[in-house]
């Protein structure tokens, strides 16, 4: 989790950019925590207090405004009575790995990660996103090799994970959606060698960058349970002292190696 919310920051500065390379400085003076952190962060307390997604969410949100939140998500932000909207954006999956770290089964995962999508997500692409993503840091965490996780996926999904990131990254533009984000940050991170490789190279995708990184991230913490001390150290200085603590109790209570 640690590193997602590391893959969130770095990504932050480069959203849109579409800078198509690996070799960058991974962390800038304005580098920051986005929607992606907070709302990670939301379920992440949801889980450790068995909290509702929706409220949670919401109050999140609220606490920590400006930071990206999409059109949509903003105007259910602020209006309590406002139901699900059918949403297939990458929101679902961006904010859904500390289930791939918390769950026992892969049956518990797909069910908490559809549960943690309908408040906002709940086309069905929507919540297939958030599924495959909390899918893929499960049985990374459960020391599936990377042939096992892309099969899965593939399997249970329908992505095409049968791709290599420098094949995909010259006609790759800026997607938001579940559908044209999550595959692609998961062949990031099987393409990789690490957890700075997987984020550079969800990066060098361009597009929705803080995003992508951030996917990548998850899994790649997952898989590799180690993230450099420099990154941790940078995460811990961005983040609120509040989100810190938050982000050390649940890596504490889960079992979150890095």
């Amino acid at each position: 989790m640690i590193a997602a919310i590391a893959g969130d920051m770095i990504g932050s500065v480069h959203e849109r950019a579409n800078i198509k390379r690996t070799n960058f400085t991974l962390f800038k003076s304005h580098s920051r925590f986005t929607d992606d952190s907070v709302m990670t962060l939301a379920v992440a307390e949801c889980l450790l207090r068995g909290r509702e997604y929706g409220p949670t969410m919401r109050e999140f949100g609220r606490r920590y405004p400006d930071r990206g939140y999409g059109g949509m998500f903003r105007k259910w932000l602020a209006d309590p009575a406002m139901g699900p909207y059918q949403s297939f954006g990458n929101g679902s999956a961006m904010r859904v790995s500390p289930i791939g770290f918390a769950m026992r089964t892969l049956d518990d995962v797909e069910s908490e990660a559809r549960r943690s999508a309908l408040p906002t997500h709940d086309h069905p692409e929507g919540i297939k996103g958030a599924q495959a993503l909390a899918v893929a840091v499960f049985l990374a965490r459960k020391g599936k090799d990377k042939r096992a996780i892309r099969d899965a996926i593939e399997a249970r999904y329908g992505y095409d994970l049968h791709r290599r990131v420098d094949k995909i990254r010259p006609g790759y533009k800026f997607d938001v959606t579940c559908q044209g984000s999550v595959p692609e940050a998961i062949i990031a991170f099987l393409d990789s060698d690490d957890v700075e490789s997987a984020i550079r190279l969800a990066i060098s995708l361009g597009g929705d960058a803080d995003t992508l990184a951030s996917m990548a991230g998850a899994v790649a913490q997952a898989f590799y349970k180690e993230v450099p001390a420099a990154i941790v150290a940078e995460v811990e200085r961005r983040l609120t002292p509040e989100l810190w603590a938050l982000t050390q109790e649940f890596c504490e209570r889960y079992d979150v190696a890095w």
